[in-house]
């Protein structure tokens, strides 16, 4: 069960991105007021705000190790933070458009980014270009490095998921299966299989070896969302006005969570699993603590 525990004033708009910590000791969160927020846990207190992008920030990434974030935004850049002291380590450019989604290999080696206007591209660290992709015609909204980097994943309007080989940029396969948007991708079981959400209102599971749908699951209307607990037992949807926790294995829903605003932006799992976090386009922050 989880029991709200805090409701932060966040941001001066629509909360976007949210994520914790590796020691799961800082909650980060981004927003459209182009402010990326670090939270102290457990007190929710403000420890630093990172605003050295031009406009709304999108999404957010982060080294297992913790030193790092990555973060993407409509200023049409992508940032490599050093945490330790919030400054800028890369400032990432490719095209003039909007990105949408930011990852990283297992390894924090290499970074990914998904811009509008269909274009992928994967740095290292050093800010060095491995590949441009032009993976669509069309925006893309996800853009997911397998955990051991070899292989990108990208998504977004259009019903196809495209897998890529990096570093050499080339199609590995297209993934039918959806129908007008796939709004999420996620690599899950190591790397076993990848988690697709489509606009349909389905999620399925495909089979990384033989890129096979191995399973299809029915979601509730308005799904728009989901992340997962750490040990990839329970998956978290995020709905309007409301959270719902679902065991994955068996999907039997847990529990729900209401939200007293329609839209639902980000969700995040604490690493230890003890916090739930979620933001909303009220510019607040609610955590809920898992009992």
């Amino acid at each position: 069960m989880s029991e709200l525990v805090t409701t932060i004033e966040a941001h001066d708009s629509y909360v976007l991105g949210l994520l914790f910590t590796p020691d799961s000791k800082t909650l980060i969160s981004s927003g459209m007021d182009s402010q990326i927020k670090l939270w102290a846990v457990p007190d929710w207190r403000l420890v630093r705000t990172l605003t050295d992008h031009e406009n709304s920030v999108n999404c957010l990434s982060l080294t297992d190790n913790g030193r790092y974030l990555i973060s993407g935004s409509t200023d049409c850049s992508v940032k490599i933070w050093s945490l330790s002291d919030g400054s800028v380590r890369h400032t990432l450019r490719d095209r003039k458009k909007t990105v949408a989604a930011v990852s990283l290999s297992g390894d924090g080696k290499q970074l990914a980014a998904g811009w509008y206007g269909g274009r992928a591209t994967v740095w290292n660290m050093d800010g060095e270009l491995v590949c441009g992709i032009k993976a669509s015609k069309k925006n893309l909204v996800s853009a997911t490095l397998s955990p051991d980097g070899t292989q990108l994943a990208t998504a977004g309007l259009g019903d196809d998921i495209t897998i890529w080989s990096v570093p050499e940029g080339k199609l590995i396969t297209t993934l039918s299966g959806h129908e007008t948007a796939v709004y999420n991708l996620r690599f899950v079981g190591n790397g076993r299989y990848l988690i697709s959400l489509g606009y349909e209102q389905t999620i399925i599971v495909w089979d990384t070896t033989t890129w096979q749908a191995i399973r299809t699951l029915p979601l509730p209307t308005g799904t728009r969302g989901f992340t997962f607990s750490p040990d990839e037992q329970t998956i978290v949807l995020s709905l309007e006005s409301r959270i719902q926790l679902w065991h994955f294995d068996n999907w039997a829903q847990q529990e729900e969570l209401s939200v007293s605003t329609k839209v639902i932006n980000g969700i995040a799992f604490s690493p230890d699993g003890n916090w739930l976090a979620a933001g909303a386009a009220d510019k607040k922050i609610r955590v809920w603590q898992r009992i």
